[in-house]
């Protein structure tokens, strides 16, 4: 099987993108990356160590414009005749993905949790219903596109660097000026952090954040927070997690002082664990939480940081 990987490398290669590579590693087949961006040639290159045999750049197309990136991908599943397409499960998927499979006839599958089972036809796994349910889904097109659902596939090394070359993707001229580009701040962006503390109005004003800065940096952890505490400007809307805001799956998320609105959970249920720690016993967070801690959390976190710090340094 001909698979075709697209790759957004605007300003890194990210976590999601060597898993992307993994998981067409595991189907299995001969794996081409076609890649939008501008991480240099030797970075590229490195796929070839999760499984990538060949990486093609274009660098002349912009990720904001999905009918461009639409027109580049088709081109590079004609020119490699890809059989399988593979993204992650991202914005730039969400808007590209159902183009392309108008465009090639092709069965879509999103957000894919497992690899196919080809036993009978072609059916993968996904995530329904905002993470609360699991549905499997069955294509028979003889062109298909999965988008991979970030952090269910930890990146596998298992070969070695890959070649890179240049693709003119024939995209054409971007129809999208982009005016200004604003990144993140934070040392970890939050769809790629594994570890992730994050904190609601049980805060109580942004002067106390410190105290969530403080155990996420103990842990290695990114920072998020409940959409209140973004409308309300105490910390970034680019922190926001939930349903309306970044959705993640990391392998821990502690939350702080927040309630566990519907809203909320459908954007984080998805963590391997969830840890909540809140002064109301019956807040319906705890419904949905591995561990729970009823507690005041300008007693606990301050305690918590220690005790982690405490760990690592013994545990060096």
């Amino acid at each position: 099987m001909n698979i075709l990987v697209y790759i957004n490398s605007s300003n890194h290669l990210a976590k999601s993108a060597l898993e992307a590579v993994t998981y067409a590693k595991k189907i299995g087949g001969s794996i081409t990356v076609v890649a939008t961006g501008s991480v240099d040639d030797a970075t590229l290159a490195t796929l070839g160590e999760y499984g990538a045999e060949k990486v093609l750049v274009d660098r002349h197309v912009s990720t904001e414009d999905s009918q461009q990136v639409t027109r580049l991908v088709a081109k590079a599943a004609e020119t490699t005749g890809a059989e399988l397409i593979i993204f992650s499960h991202d914005l730039v998927a969400k808007a590209v993905a159902p183009r392309l499979s108008v465009r090639l006839k092709a069965g879509l599958i999103s957000g894919a949790v497992d690899v196919p089972n080809t036993a009978n036809g072609f059916v993968v796994k996904v995530n329904v219903f905002s993470g609360k349910a699991f549905g499997f889904v069955s294509v028979n097109s003889a062109k298909k596109i999965i988008s991979l659902l970030p952090n269910s596939f930890q990146p596998e090394k298992s070969g070695s660097a890959c070649s890179v070359e240049a693709f003119d993707g024939a995209a054409g001229a971007s129809a999208i000026k982009v005016v200004e580009t604003k990144m993140p701040e934070g040392e970890i962006p939050l769809p790629e952090a594994e570890l992730v503390v994050s904190a609601g109005r049980g805060l109580k004003g942004p002067e106390n954040w410190g105290i969530v800065e403080d155990l996420a940096k103990a842990l290695g952890a990114a920072t998020a927070c409940s959409r209140p505490v973004a409308d309300i400007g105490w910390r970034p809307h680019h922190e926001h997690v939930g349903q309306t805001g970044v959705a993640i799956r990391p392998n821990l998320y502690i939350a702080v002082g927040i309630s566990g609105a519907i809203q909320h959970l459908a954007g984080v249920n998805g963590s391997k664990v969830i840890v909540v720690i809140n002064t109301d016993p019956e807040a319906p967070f705890f419904k949905a939480a591995d561990y729970g801690v009823v507690g005041d959390a300008f007693d606990v976190l301050p305690k918590l940081t220690e005790a982690v710090k405490k760990f690592r340094s013994t545990a060096h």
